[in-house]
């Protein structure tokens, strides 16, 4: 009894030996998820520090696209379609042929406004020729005139001695009159004829009806060549669904639109939220949904003078009971400062981030 047995001291230690391990394992468990429950919330709050702390100082949208300057295209003047130059999808210099009507009605009409100055000069030229502007009717007033006045004279000397009947008398005094008042006549006639001839201030050295025949010839020469389309615009042809051979085309309806490819900018509706700190100026980057790889540098150009609803056909009427505040959109455009690599396609969605420090990241 005194001495111990030895294989129940070997099973004693183990089972030490074990414990001690199985102690180690779970105190270094424990650990361990001390370390977890601490450091997880830690690293929550430094991820969303960062983050919160990158996103000081700028503001971002998706709901903005891209615009382009688009100029609807119809005909001053109206005619059927006879000829068409472009088609969908082409690129235009300003002054390219787009399409022709047909010119025949406007050449007739030229035709007849050079028979119409031809007539106006012969009408000058025969009013210049006259015998009213002559002073030939005068003249002959003039002979009448001294001619009745003298056999008046003859028959107030007859009828003073009573030589004469008084019939004859005032038969002569009358004849005198009657020359009297061709003179008049004469006269008045050469002055209409003067006044047919004269040139006003409008259009000085030259006879109005010349000018007028001339004026109309010009117009019409005018719109014989509307009647060839020309691209006001350099761009891209686009909604040809008009343009046909044929299409009777009416004046001031669009028949083809051109947009312009070289005045690209992205307007970005913003929440009024946003706009605190956002000014003219201030450095943008776009990117494309279309294009995942672009990325663009572009500016705050200008903000708009109202809020969406503001410009829409029927604006919201917020006086009733049930009404609740609804964050507005402002429109802001923001110019594009980069070359593309890529097209740009009118219409595409973009997101636009806004550095209101002034400072890109």
């Amino acid at each position: 009894m005194a001495d111990a047995d030895p294989a129940f001291d070997t099973d004693e230690e183990t089972h030490t030996d074990t414990d001690t391990g199985e102690s180690s394992t779970l105190q270094s468990s424990r650990w361990r998820g001390r370390i977890v429950v601490f450091a997880v919330p830690i690293a929550v709050v430094l991820i969303g520090g960062y983050f919160w702390f990158s996103l000081l100082g700028q503001v971002s949208t998706d709901n903005a696209y891209l615009q382009q300057d688009k100029v609807a295209v119809g005909a001053e003047v109206s005619g059927p379609i006879v000829e068409i130059m472009v088609s969908s999808g082409q690129d235009v210099n300003k002054g390219d042929v787009l399409f022709r009507l047909d010119p025949t009605p406007y050449a007739l009409q030229i035709k007849q406004a050079d028979a119409a100055i031809a007539s106006a000069q012969a009408n000058v030229t025969a009013l210049a020729n006259s015998t009213e502007l002559s002073g030939v009717d005068i003249a002959a007033a003039r002979e009448d005139i001294a001619f009745a006045q003298a056999n008046f004279s003859r028959q107030r000397a007859l009828w003073g001695r009573g030589f004469t009947t008084k019939a004859d008398y005032e038969a002569a005094q009358h004849a005198v009159a009657q020359a009297q008042e061709a003179m008049r006549q004469a006269q008045a006639e050469q002055r209409e004829a003067r006044a047919k001839l004269a040139t006003g201030a409008a259009v000085p050295g030259q006879n109005p009806q010349v000018a007028a025949a001339r004026a109309r010839r010009e117009s019409t020469q005018h719109n014989f060549e509307r009647a060839t389309v020309r691209a006001p615009i350099s761009g891209r042809v686009a909604q040809v669904d008009r343009l046909q051979l044929g299409q009777q085309v009416i004046t001031g309806l669009p028949v083809v639109t051109i947009v312009s490819t070289d005045s690209s900018y992205v307007e970005a509706n913003f929440k009024e939220t946003d706009l605190a700190d956002m000014r003219i100026g201030q450095p943008a980057e776009i990117e494309f949904d279309a294009y995942p790889e672009l990325t663009l540098n572009g500016h705050v150009a200008s903000i708009g003078a109202g809020t969406g609803s503001e410009f829409s056909i029927l604006p919201a009427q917020n006086a009733t009971g049930n009404w609740v505040k609804v964050t507005q959109r402002v429109p802001v455009r923001i110019a594009i400062d980069d070359e593309s690599s890529r097209q740009m396609i009118a219409g595409l969605s973009t997101h636009v981030t806004v550095y209101t420090d002034g400072r890109k990241r």
